[in-house]
């Protein structure tokens, strides 16, 4: 297995995720997506010694500028991925490591959702750790614009996140 490099940060003041815990659990699911789908995904055929990506832990208001400036959608999202290998033709390896890219997680819409039994979990940390398998996913190149493309996401989460204990979480 490659080295996996993951970095976050969190820009929310109301709550703090444990980091160890969450790079670890990050790592867990993208190795998982690297054994699994590799031969599918944007490393496929490359050479590399590593991989970085980041995770931002934000509020609302920030996906929202994000979604405005970068989407031309003006409206807040849970999750923002920004895709630099999978989405650039040109992407380069620098000294052997891939950037994947950023995951941004609006933490306060994840609260939300969980407050108003809206997302696809019990607790806060279930829905981040949810959304955090999502935005894999698309760092890797996977998209669902189709239903069937869909179901192949949601199915690869729900295997992600089984590597977890997510129902333990």
């Amino acid at each position: 297995m490659n080295i996996i490099n993951i970095f976050t940060e969190n820009l929310y003041k109301n709550w703090a995720p444990d980091e160890k815990d969450l790079i670890k659990k990050t790592k867990t699911m993208l190795e998982f997506y690297i054994d699994t789908l590799y031969s599918e995904s944007c490393l496929y055929n490359k050479d590399f010694d590593s991989i970085t990506l980041d995770i931002v832990l934000c509020d609302s208001q920030k996906t929202h500028e994000y979604n405005r400036e970068y989407r031309g959608k003006d409206y807040p999202a849970d999750i923002i991925t920004f895709a630099i290998f999978a989405d650039d033709e040109n992407s380069f390896i620098f000294d052997g490591d891939i950037n994947l890219g950023e995951i941004v997680v609006a933490l306060d819409k994840v609260i939300e959702g969980v407050n108003r039994d809206i997302s696809h979990s019990k607790n806060k940390e279930q829905e981040l750790y949810f959304l955090i398998s999502h935005g894999l996913l698309h760092l890797l190149g996977f998209d669902h614009q189709e239903e069937e493309e869909y179901n192949f996401v949601i199915k690869k989460q729900r295997e992600a996140l089984e590597r977890i204990n997510y129902d333990k979480i």
